[in-house]
């Protein structure tokens, strides 16, 4: 497995990926991370980018995000929105999980508004649905559909063993 190989091939994996907490608000366009390789008060960022950043680009999909390595003294993250303003946050000597926390905190959606709209993705009002906490138990009992065998035996001809039957 190639995809397996090189620096902690775990970053590489589905579960990983998914695992991310950072959801950007709707109104977040660009996230931008600025470092440099090299620098003590560089190296949460740097660990931030490693392993954060596939997680942000995986959960957030329309969202461009970009990295600049080596091009500034002090490192920065910048958020760009659609009504053209951007917000810059310093990570100059901060952890991984603290920019982490930090970005989630700003311009992350908090965990209400996740569950809000997680709850109005599973909406239950479908008549499609049918099943266990639904309108509907059984598809029987959408008109047009054949009942239920237990209920209503169902004629010969729809039954396998009357038309398989080889005198």
């Amino acid at each position: 497995m190639p995809f397996m190989k090189g620096l902690a091939p775990i970053r590489r994996t589905l579960n990983y990926l998914e695992s991310g907490r950072v959801i950007f608000k709707d109104n977040v366009k660009i996230f931008s991370v600025n470092y440099n390789e090299r620098g003590d008060h560089h190296k949460g960022a740097r660990e931030f980018v490693f392993w954060h950043l596939c997680q942000i680009q995986y959960k957030n999909p329309d969202i461009q995000v970009i990295t600049f390595a080596n091009k500034t003294p002090t490192p920065f993250i910048t958020c760009y929105f659609d009504n053209h303003e951007k917000m810059l946050i310093d990570v100059d000597s901060k952890e991984k999980n603290d920019i982490l926390e930090h970005v989630i905190k700003v311009v992350g959606k908090s965990s209400d508004v996740l569950k809000a709209e997680l709850m109005a993705k599973e909406k239950k009002d479908n008549p499609a649905n049918f099943g266990y906490l639904c309108e509907k138990h059984c598809i029987c009992e959408v008109p047009g559909q054949v009942p239920c065998p237990g209920v209503v035996p169902l004629p010969f001809s729809m039954r396998g063993k009357y038309i398989n039957k080889r005198d």
